[in-house]
């Protein structure tokens, strides 16, 4: 496959073959190639011609980035700049895919297949348990154990009065109903 600007021109099935390899894919800077991946990927989700900016196009220039940085710490695992740039795209990534999950669901599932992306929804909030964290609530337990021992003669008192006034109300009832009423 030849690089963009050659692609098109018209003598270029009358060239050499070892000139037709330096014009080629294989012989491009990794920023050339970058740029067509980037291209062909915002290709598939872009609305119009002239989009440029919208969520779906974002992601996939970064989508292209986060790819190039795996490709690059294969070879180089070692290589700690570069891993810190991609695990930053990935969560910027993340946060348009949020996005666009929470406002346009449809959209955001055909960028998720096109792009072959797999969103995971984030854990549920989970606070990490240190030793004072703990101690704090044991604590808490031990105070609110101790409260609900102090008002339970209360409790009892005021439910015995409930059942009481619910028993009279029944009552009433029951001895309104035997007794005819005259209009």
């Amino acid at each position: 496959m030849l690089k963009k600007d050659y692609a098109n021109v018209p003598i270029i099935d009358k060239v050499d073959d070892v000139v037709k390899r330096l014009l080629s894919l294989e012989m491009a800077s990794q920023r050339e190639k970058v740029k067509i991946k980037t291209q062909q990927l915002i290709e598939k989700v872009r609305r119009t011609p002239s989009d440029t900016g919208s969520f779906e196009v974002q992601t996939a220039i970064l989508t292209a980035k986060i790819q190039t940085h795996q490709e690059h710490l294969q070879k180089h695992p070692k290589d700690k700049s570069n891993r810190r740039r991609m695990l930053m795209a990935m969560d910027c990534r993340k946060k348009l895919l949020k996005y666009l999950r929470r406002t346009r669901y449809e959209t955001f599932e055909q960028t998720c297949k096109q792009l072959g992306i797999q969103y995971t929804l984030p854990p549920p909030y989970c606070r990490r348990m240190t030793r004072r964290w703990a101690a704090k609530k044991a604590f808490c337990l031990k105070v609110f154990k101790e409260v609900q021992k102090l008002k339970a003669p209360e409790r009892l008192k005021q439910r015995r009065e409930w059942q009481a006034k619910a028993k009279a109300a029944k009552e009433q009832t029951l001895q309104g109903e035997g007794t005819p009423r005259v209009h």
